[in-house]
């Protein structure tokens, strides 16, 4: 790990039912282009579409990565997500727990690797 990064993002989404939400964090960890995901109770979005202001709930579904399983992790949601245009927003993780982090490239830079270990929350 260096101050300048981590190699690990962030990567957020949203969708219009937590069942959604669920269905897009469960497959993405099934697929291991995600470590794991975690999703947040309904947002109140606002957004401009088709020329008019929208307003909708939503649900955000937070997914950690490392940045080489990145395409993959959009590929999925680009495929999996019933958005014309979804949101997928990565953004870098600078700093963090040292085991954590390594925890989270194990579970995503090999699709094919066994089980590492017990998995931390969140």
């Amino acid at each position: 790990m260096t101050e300048t990064g981590t190699g690990i993002l962030t990567v957020l989404t949203t969708t219009d039912s937590e069942e959604k939400a669920r269905g897009l964090a469960a497959g993405a960890v099934r697929e291991r282009v995600a470590a794991c995901a975690q999703i947040s109770a309904p947002v109140l979005s606002l957004y401009r579409w088709e020329g008019a202001v929208q307003t909708d709930p939503e649900w955000q579904v937070l997914f950690k990565t490392s940045a080489a399983r990145y395409d993959a992790l959009e590929a999925y949601l680009r495929e999996a997500h019933d958005y014309d245009v979804p949101e997928i927003i990565a953004t870098p993780v600078v700093r963090g727990g040292a085991d954590y982090l390594v925890w989270v490239a194990e579970e995503t830079d090999a699709a094919d690797a066994a089980d590492a270990g017990s998995p931390p929350r969140g």
